[in-house]
């Protein structure tokens, strides 16, 4: 007996090596006579027994019933055995090894099905005849008919003389013969749990080789330029799928196999068939290109495929028709249903053909796949527009499709004709989406359509000679479309215009639908009257002498008053002051009462109407040290307070987080150790460092104290990020979250962990080196080093933490570590200072410099470069949220020469941007388009920004939009005053001094004084302009309103492999 999987033969001196699962066989093989039994008359030729002969084994790939049926139904294939099953036996013919194994088929045989096990055992130099004709007079013997009727299945030639021989008697039996090809076929269609795992497991596999090698290895060739063959790229493919290690998928390599050697195919020759071979020729990719790549895998001999099309400098007939055929393959897909026909897949694939783009039907595939499972192609489902067959739960199908020999015009032969093909591994669910087992492995546009073009070639284009009629020749970077040639800025203008026009109408729904989302609010803010100093009078402390006391522990000072000593709680004194005048010192405080200006939310007047407060005190002191001393332990008393009840109030508004649950002994722990932490954990003493753990649900940081610990669950993760060092000081993981946590007595929604790389500090006795200095090339190896080491050692617990997070569990929380593309960053001012500012796959990201900027570009309305011009040294960029009511984000002091590709990367990921000569208030804009949503839509919505389409000779036009004033700097947050001025407990001292001149407006409301101000300034006129307004018209006369940007400043004109 031996045990094969896709021809690799494994033999055994001993049976003992091998053993049947009894339970399958016995579950199996009662469904198989199920099955029999109840579709006898139309799937299984109306068979009194089945008769199935296993051929010899073969070093050949081949898919056959035979073998199909040894795998399902026993776990092994049992080559030269020929199986006999009738209503009341079972025969096999087999030698002694095999014998020996099916002797324990006996009892779970009789008990599934009340079928006695027959094993006739041949010898080595016996043809079998006798053993043959006592099968064959069982079989006449069970019939109840005088007429026999034996299935098998006719596809398969006999193969040997065992099987030669059978084939000659069954045929001169005289009984009946029947086909029984498509009861196996239904038979294996419907999968159990045990074969969905397995088959879950291929597909894992075959999904991670095309991710984590095929498209790296593709990219590097490509960025490279290395010369490698179709061939290479096969027997390369090859070994990683029979070593999964290699691709860090945990599957043991003898169970694992391919389904076909992989396909890999460019240069205008494609074959779609599985069949394919990859030949000798070089992968070619140069503009316009194609590469198919196509990779199955097996798990303990279950199927799974995937196939992948890559488009390189893409032209528009390209795009489209890959657009077209990833639209088809979805409905393909998504017709997948329990009780649809076998043919709604193909039928949905064609039907969106032909409504997109009709003339692309011809070149379609005949079929959108098959069935796949024991068998690579199970015949019986073929994904074809005429096959009745209904869909069940739990089927499996290999659904792929593709477009042939499509043709361009081009004198290159290599880009003349083309082919697409898309493929995935499918399961069929009950009320729900079919299951893409493949999905992992992205097969949008964005993720397959790679730019690759050269500056050199693009000089060589100017140095030729222009045409007869005069046209410039375009440089090799010019897309070609059908008819003419277009540059690179009018394609990027007709996209922008589509998202233009886009854009508006997802503005428009949105509006309509109740405008954008509500922001986020602040927490409840405690009212002083809670806090309760003391519960009775009694408790009051005693006091000797008339002096103000500060008691700590109930957090109360006491005030003589009248000879008494009147108890305040420290959280209704809004400041205290001391002044000190010859001898005598002066102690002023000042309480919050109901009324005052700055005031916020006072729930004391609502509770109290009727009470009487006390606003000021004042006190004289002859002892200037007693005065500095109480007013020192006030202002500190409550600075203590005021920090606690302010990370109360912050708690009060966290959402409650899932408990995190720790690895066991099964998980390998993966930890990064001596890490800091951004924010610092609050409080006294010396910063320490701390461990970073992966655990099974999140994320936990701790140092050496006990307090000092922060665990980020998976789920709160929106983005994270990984920045090695490169021309930083450090190495860094950030996580960007969608709920607030508490770091220390911090709120933040950035987590960032890193490590200093090198030095900051320079020792300055040590003098200047010489740059030949041993010791200097000593100690700048040395930094090399640590640096590698680090960054090799972050990279390698993110890539744990990515086998982590593969795992089905955390699918829908999208979570993936994204690396900043240094190549498209550009310096710029987001916060105060300057920063280098990086684009990521999904988010704009500055993460060295703190405050943190995380951008995620999903939530972008639309992007307005302002201050844009030729006398312009720099430019900024207003960054519009789809929720209207976040402040609008600026990026100032851009230098220009970031302007194009700036321009270029916004075009690339489907971001709609104007330009503008000025500054626009946007707070006006957003609030007038708010307030009525319906006029901005039907005055063309965004359009009102797009320069272009304005009168070209009003310079104006911008300007005289009502509600669309243009400023040079954005108006301060009227919430920040709210918010700076409070002096409730939960908010953050003030200057004393502000406070003080506060209280001397008495009996004027803060709306009263904004209103004298506002008359004031219109009074006065220009002759009263703020700093701010001089700058401003400054900045307009000499065109200058920004400083100059740093050098080195320029932006990368583009990556040399951008996808």
């Amino acid at each position: 007996m031996a045990d094969r999987q896709n021809g690799s033969t494994k033999t055994s001196t001993s049976s003992s090596a091998y053993k049947i699962d009894l339970e399958n066989f016995r579950k199996r093989l009662k469904g198989f006579y199920g099955h029999w039994k109840e579709h006898k008359s139309d799937l299984w030729a109306d068979s009194d027994a089945v008769a199935i002969a296993t051929p010899p084994p073969s070093e050949d790939l081949r898919y056959l019933k035979s073998s199909a049926l040894n795998f399902w139904l026993l776990g092994y294939e049992f080559p030269e055995t020929i199986m006999v099953f009738m209503i009341k036996q079972m025969h096999f013919l087999c030698s002694q090894k095999k014998a020996n194994l099916l002797e324990t088929l006996r009892k779970p045989a009789k008990e599934a099905v009340g079928a006695d096990v027959v094993i006739h055992v041949r010898a080595k130099n016996n043809d079998g005849t006798g053993l043959m004709e006592e099968m064959l007079c069982a079989a006449r013997t069970q019939s109840k008919s005088d007429s026999v009727l034996v299935g098998y299945i006719t596809k398969e030639a006999p193969e040997g003389k065992l099987l030669e021989t059978w084939s000659e008697k069954l045929n001169g039996s005289g009984f009946q013969l029947g086909d029984v090809t498509n009861g196996f076929s239904e038979l294996f269609a419907v999968k159990d749990e045990s074969e969905l795992t397995c088959l879950k497991k291929a597909a894992y596999l075959t999904s991670s080789v095309m991710k984590n090698f095929v498209v790296p290895k593709l990219e590097k060739i490509i960025d490279e330029e290395n010369k490698v063959s179709h061939s290479a790229l096969m027997d390369d493919t090859e070994k990683v799928i029979l070593d999964p290690s290699k691709v860090k998928v945990k599957l043991k390599a003898e169970n694992v196999d391919i389904c076909y050697p992989p396909i890999f195919q460019s240069g205008g020759e494609f074959d779609l068939r599985p069949s394919a071979s990859s030949n000798d020729d070089y992968l070619y990719y140069d503009s316009s290109s194609v590469i198919l790549c196509a990779i199955g895998s097996r798990y303990n001999s279950y199927c799974s495929n995937l196939a992948r099309t890559f488009l390189i400098d893409a032209n528009p007939l390209q795009s489209k028709a890959y657009e077209v055929l990833l639209k088809a393959h979805d409905s393909a897909i998504a017709a997948l249903k329990p009780g649809n026909k076998v043919s709604a897949a193909f039928q949905a694939a064609a039907k969106v053909i032909e409504k997109e783009a009709p003339e692309l039907l011809p070149h379609l595939t005949k079929t959108a796949g098959t069935g796949i499972g024991l068998e690579f192609r199970e015949s019986g489902f073929s994904l074809n527009a005429k096959n009745d067959r209904l869909l069940k739960a739990r089927m499996i199908f290999n659904v792929s499709l593709g477009f042939q020999n499509l043709h361009m015009k081009t004198k290159n032969p290599k880009t003349e004709k083309f082919s697409l093909l898309l493929a995935d591994t499918v399961v069929v669910v009950s009320d729900k989406s079919p299951e893409v087992l493949t999905q992992s492995c992205s097969k949008a546009l964005k993720d397959v359509a790679y730019s690759f073009n050269e500056d050199v070639e693009e000089d060589e284009q100017l140095k030729k000679k222009p045409e007869q009629n005069g046209e410039p020749l375009l440089s090799k970077a010019t897309l070609r479309s059908d008819h003419q040639e277009m540059s690179k800025e009018e394609l990027r203008r007709q996209h922008q215009a589509e998202l233009a026009r886009q854009k508006n109408e997802e503005t428009a729904r949105r509006l309509a639908g109740g405008g954008s989302n509500a922001g986020e609010g602040r927490g409840p803010m405690r009212a002083s009257s809670d806090l309760i100093a003391y519960k009775n009078v009694n408790d009051i402390p005693y006091s000797r002498e008339p002096v103000i006391q500060v008691d700590q522990k109930n957090e109360a000072i006491l005030l003589p008053i009248y000879g008494g000593m009147v108890p305040f709680h420290v959280a209704t004194v809004k400041s205290v002051t001391s002044h000190q005048d010859n001898r005598t010192s002066t102690i002023r405080i000042i309480f919050n009462v109901p009324g005052t200006p700055f005031t916020p939310h006072d729930a004391n007047s609502l509770k109290y109407q009727g009470a009487i407060y006390l606003k000021e005190i004042t006190f004289r002191s002859k002892d200037p040290r007693h005065s500095s001393e109480v007013v020192q332990q006030i202002k500190t008393l409550r600075r203590q307070v005021t920090s606690r009840e302010s990370a109360r109030a912050e708690r009060a508004t966290l959402v409650t987080q899932e408990k995190l649950q720790l690895a066991n002994n099964r998980m390998r722990l993966m930890r990064l150790p001596d890490l800091w932490i951004r924010p610092a954990f609050g409080g006294r003493g010396r910063k320490l460092t701390g461990t970073l753990e992966a655990h099974v649900n999140g994320f936990r940081y701790s140092t050496s104290r006990p307090d000092e610990r922060v665990e980020i669950m998976y789920g709160n993760i929106k983005h994270a990020f990984f920045q090695p060092a490169e021309r930083e000081m450090i190495t860094l993981l950030h996580f960007h979250l969608h709920n607030h946590i508490m770091v220390g007595n911090k709120k933040t929604k950035d987590v960032q962990f890193y490590v200093e790389v090198m030095d900051v500090v320079q020792t300055l006795g040590g003098g200047r080196r010489s740059a030949l200095d041993p010791d200097e090339i000593e100690e700048e190896q040395r930094e090399r080093d640590r640096k590698n080491r680090i960054n090799a050692d972050f990279q390698n617990f993110v890539n744990k933490v990515h086998d982590h997070w593969s795992q089905a569990q955390f699918k829908g929380l999208d979570l993936e570590f994204d690396q900043p593309l240094r190549e498209l960053g550009f310096h710029g001012v987001p916060h105060k200072s300057s920063a280098f500012i990086v684009p990521t796959s999904t988010c704009l990201v500055e993460l060295i410099e703190t405050p943190f900027l995380v951008i995620t570009l999903n939530e972008i309305e639309i992007v307005n470069l302002e201050r844009v011009g030729f006398s312009q040294k720099n430019f900024d960029m207003a960054i519009v949220f789809k929720d209207f009511k976040r402040d609008v984000l600026r990026i100032d002091s851009i230098p220009s020469s970031s302007l194009d590709g700036i321009q270029e990367w916004l075009d690339t990921t489907d971001l709609k941007y104007y330009e503008s000569r000025l500054n626009l208030s946007w707070r006006e804009i957003l609030k007038t388009i708010t307030e009525d949503p319906e006029k901005f839509i039907e005055d063309g919505g965004w359009e009102f920004l797009n320069l272009e389409a304005s009168d070209p000779d009003s310079g104006n036009s911008v300007e005289s939009d009502q509600g669309y004033e243009p400023s040079d700097a954005e108006p301060e947050s009227d919430s920040e005053d709210e918010d700076s001025d409070s002096e409730s407990l939960v908010e953050s001292d003030e200057e004393e001094e502000d406070s003080e001149d506060s209280e001397e407006e008495k009996g004027k409301t803060w709306e009263e004084l904004e209103r004298e101000a506002s008359n004031a300034d219109k009074e006065k006129g220009a002759e009263s302009d703020s700093e701010e307004e001089r700058r401003k018209r400054k900045a307009k006369s000499f065109g200058k309103a920004r400083a100059p940007e740093p050098r080195g400043a320029s932006f990368s004109k583009r990556a040399k492999l951008r996808r």
